[in-house]
Formats: C-alpha cells, structure tokens, sequence
C-alpha cells in the first residue's frame, strides 16, 4: 500500500524463544494499527564478523565509494541491510549472554557501524550526486531515513543487574543511522517460566510497545515523533539509562552510552547528576555527536604520522608464541 509505514522486527534469540515471541507480540499492535511489518530471526542469517580492514571507511571519508563492506557479495548480510533501509520502525530484541549482548549482535552492529553512519553517508552522497555518478557508486541515500526504534531486553536471571549491560549496548544498533529510540523494555527473571506467554503482564507490555511505534510513526511533529515513551528512566535525559562513569574530574560524570558530560551532585541525600542542553545535544546518539566523531576519524586517518622503518621493527614479533 503506498504510504503504508513498515514495521521490522528483529530477533536475536533462538526460533519461537521470548525474544521472538515479545517482538511478533508488538509487530501484531502494529499490523493491527494498518502498518506493515515483516520478521527476520537474525541468528538465521550468515553475516560474517568485520575484519577491521577499514575499506568501508576509507571509501566513504574519500566520497569514492559506498561503503560496502568486501563480505557482503558472500554473506546474507544484504538480507538485513535492505530490511532496514525499507523500514521506517524497527524493534530489536536480544538476550543478555554474560551481562551484555550476545555475539552475533555485535557481529551485526559492527558491520553496520561507520559503513552506515549518517556523518559518513551524508558528503559521500552528496559528492556522488553532483559528480552525477551511478547510485551503486555511493552510499544508498535511504541510510538518512528518519527512524524510530524500539528496544527489548531479555535475561533469565532473577536479579536484573545480570543484565547490566544488555540493554546500553544495544544502543549500538541504533546509533550509526540515528535512529530514535521511543521506548524500551527489560525483560528479567525470564527463568521463572518456561515461555514470556504465561506472563500476560509482559505480553500486554509488548502491546503497549508496539503502539508507541504505531503512535510515533503517526506524530504529526518531530517532537513528537522522537519523544520517550517508556516507564525506564534513567540519569541520562538523551539515552535514559542509569550508567555514568566517574572521570576524575571533581563531580563531572560522563554518560558512557552519549559520550557526555553532567555533574553529580548529592541534594537532601539523593543523587542528582545534572547534563547541560549544550551537553545533551552532542550526545553520540545525536547528529553532531557522530559529526564530531566522524571529523576525529577523518583527520586521523588523513594525518597519521608515519612510523619509519614500520616492515623492519615487526620482524621481531612474526612467530613469537606460534605453533
């Protein structure tokens, strides 16, 4: 249907597992609300891990290229990248293995990574269109669509910090194409049940999920489009996690997700961290946060000094431990 809003799905734990069943539980709000959506149980895919060959970055800091990583003419990697570029939403659940993301989620979040950051994207396109170039030659413009996203956490532990890092490192997925997470859920003690089914509290929560995606994608505002939607906040009024990390420098925190400042203070006895407008609107989850990280990578890259007789000082480590 033309103008029809999609809805993707995607799920990083095993077939008809909770990941799965809480992400088709908000796909359905969705299809029932008139947008279209479709599923992909990632782990089904072969993506291949990134190599750090830094061919992707090279090609887009010199606007000649797409950015197209070497594996993609041999792994199912094209699969998802397409499946993004044609939504306009997309809910991402993954389990916590060992506090954190699994392993092929950050195989995933690693090949999009710079290849699909805006800040990259956005010259690069930019230079092919007035160069009057063919398409294939720059990055797929449909990498600057404006997207919402929604975030789910699953853990068996009954104790939710097990899932510490779960749901901060999911925000990977959403960072290098900017997209605005309106709401998120954590999911823990996932263990008590055999199935997330024989919790109707949380099944009805994906409801609720999935009508926060319907009712962003319909906002007639981009203040209203972007706006937070879930009960789960944090210290950060951009990320809206709990973490900050203490720098050293007197009551200055930094949110580890946005990369910013804010003060920690201690008011009648409760912890107060305070971050700036100035602050908030660096964050690495907003445009000119990954402007300034794309110009870091730029200049580094263009002015790396040379370290002389590089192929002579190596010999000594070739071998060294091998068998």
């Amino acid at each position: 249907m033309d103008g029809q809003k999609r809805v993707l799905g995607l799920s990083f734990g095993k077939k008809l597992s909770n990941c799965e069943l809480l992400v088709k539980e908000a796909l359905l709000k969705c299809q029932e609300q008139g947008m279209e959506i479709q599923f992909i149980r990632v782990d089904d895919l072969n993506i291949h891990p990134c190599t750090g060959c830094t061919g992707c970055v090279v090609q887009l800091a010199s606007c000649r290229g797409s950015g197209r990583c070497i594996h993609s003419a041999k792994d199912d990697f094209p699969v998802l990248e397409e499946a993004v570029f044609a939504a306009d939403a997309v809910i991402v659940a993954c389990p916590a293995f060992v506090l954190g993301p699994t392993g092929h989620f950050k195989t995933v979040v690693d090949r999009f990574g710079p290849s699909h950051d805006i800040t990259f994207a956005i010259p690069a396109i930019e230079v092919g269109q007035k160069e009057g170039r063919d398409p294939s030659t720059y990055p797929d413009v449909r990498i600057l669509k404006k997207r919402v996203a929604a975030l789910i956490s699953v853990g068996g532990a009954q104790t939710e910090n097990w899932l510490s890092q779960n749901l901060p490192g999911m925000y990977g997925f959403v960072e290098p194409m900017g997209m605005d997470v309106v709401d998120k859920y954590e999911y823990f003690a996932a263990m008590d049940w055999d199935s997330c089914l024989g919790r109707p509290e949380v099944m009805e929560r994906m409801g609720v999920l999935g009508q926060n995606i319907v009712d962003a994608l319909n906002a007639g505002t981009e203040e209203e489009r972007t706006r937070y939607r879930s009960e789960r906040l944090g210290v950060c009024p951009v990320c809206h996690e709990k973490q900050v990390t203490i720098t050293g420098k007197g009551n200055i925190v930094e949110c580890p997700i946005c990369g910013i400042e804010g003060t920690l203070d201690v008011v009648d006895g409760e912890i107060v961290v305070t971050f700036s407008e100035e602050q908030q609107k660096r964050s690495r989850l907003k445009e000119a946060g990954k402007w300034e990280h794309s110009n870091e990578i730029r200049n580094g890259a263009m002015n790396q000094k040379k370290v002389p007789n590089l192929a002579e000082l190596k010999k000594k480590y070739i071998g060294v431990g091998e068998n």
